[in-house]
């Protein structure tokens, strides 16, 4: 990690940057990079400080901070969650993220993650999905076809090969659009009318809803042996997806646990019930799948080491690149014990 500069100026990030950056990578490049980085960071899992994210919760929404270090770089992230706002034209989601030196406390980069963190959420389900469904698997069906929707269908398409998508969503334009955005980038898209339709011979089941309610989106009925569950709304105390009852049947792996049993499906089950932690079954300490019709069920919610994950692979693509602007945003006095002083030199200047 490269130290800040002399004169502590700090690259920012902007949405339009971050776009840019992404084209010129290739959006599947990136998902299929962002998937190997989270990987790794999983993988040396114990080096991490964690915490459940920081979260302000209201009856509309949640704002949270995610915070991690490994030791050597810290990094947080700002994000909230509100629902309602589609209805008045905002994102449910947006998000900014630092990385900071720990050696001196300088930052390293500011950025904007509303767009990374879509491609980090996409890059970590594909990557578990990898480790966990069946293998050969070609067909997904993806329940809510939002913001995050075409990401999903991307990402498991780089990472794990999905050639088909069966889309649902209960608002019928949402599903247009996802379907428009995905033609011509390899995919086989089928716009379904329910949600068994969706599920019909899919492999893989991803669910990306966003209301802040206890809500049913799969019933039990809907799911037989042998998929792989990738859930990835949800992520507040008060929302679910799933029926009670498929979690029961499945094979559950997490993130955080401390995290997951406030915020995940698994907020439905009784504190003790049994879970896998994903980075475990990464290093082998711990099984995934174990056979053919075993139901896997990744409980996503969300982690800050995934976010640092996403911020260094962003910074590590700076350099050359000129697709950053370098803001001035920490104070550098010749002489460090005379902040004042420099503020009245600023006024004679």
């Amino acid at each position: 990690m490269t130290l800040p500069s002399r004169n502590a100026l700090v690259p920012f990030v902007s949405v339009d940057n971050m776009m840019r950056l992404v084209l010129h990578i290739g959006i599947e490049q990136v998902l299929r990079d962002l998937a190997a980085e989270i990987e790794a960071d999983f993988r040396r899992w114990p080096q991490f400080d964690k915490t459940p994210r920081v979260a302000s919760h209201s009856e509309i929404g949640v704002i949270e901070l995610m915070p991690t270090s490994d030791g050597e770089t810290y990094g947080f992230k700002y994000v909230n969650g509100h629902p309602s706002n589609m209805k008045k034209g905002l994102q449910t989601v947006t998000a900014f993220g630092l990385l900071a030196d720990v050696q001196t406390g300088y930052p390293l980069m500011l950025s904007e993650m509303t767009i990374l963190t879509a491609l980090r959420t996409a890059a970590s389900s594909a990557m578990a999905a990898k480790h966990l469904a069946q293998p050969g698997a070609t067909t997904m069906a993806l329940i809510g076809n939002g913001a995050q929707a075409e990401f999903q269908a991307l990402a498991f398409k780089a990472v794990c090969g999905i050639t088909e998508v069966r889309l649902y969503d209960i608002d019928p334009a949402a599903t247009r659009k996802c379907a428009r955005n995905l033609t011509g980038l390899g995919l086989n898209i089928l716009q379904c009318q329910t949600p068994e339709a969706a599920i019909e011979g899919a492999q893989i089941i991803t669910t990306c809803t966003a209301d802040k309610q206890y809500a049913t989106i799969l019933t039990d009925n809907m799911v037989g042996a042998g998929v792989h569950i990738n859930a990835v709304g949800g992520d507040c105390p008060g929302k679910t997806e799933l029926h009670r009852d498929i979690l029961l049947r499945s094979s559950i792996f997490v993130e955080y646990p401390p995290q997951t049993r406030i915020e995940g499906e698994i907020q439905q089950l009784d504190p003790d019930h049994p879970v896998t932690e994903l980075w475990q079954v990464l290093t082998g300490a711990a099984q995934g799948r174990s056979n053919a019709r075993e139901i896997t069920l990744f409980d996503s919610v969300g982690f800050a080491i995934e976010d640092f994950s996403a911020l260094r692979y962003v910074h590590s693509r700076l350099r050359g690149s000129g697709l950053f602007q370098d803001l001035d945003m920490i104070a550098d006095p010749d002489d460090p014990r005379d902040l004042f002083g420099m503020i009245l030199r600023a006024a004679s200047a």
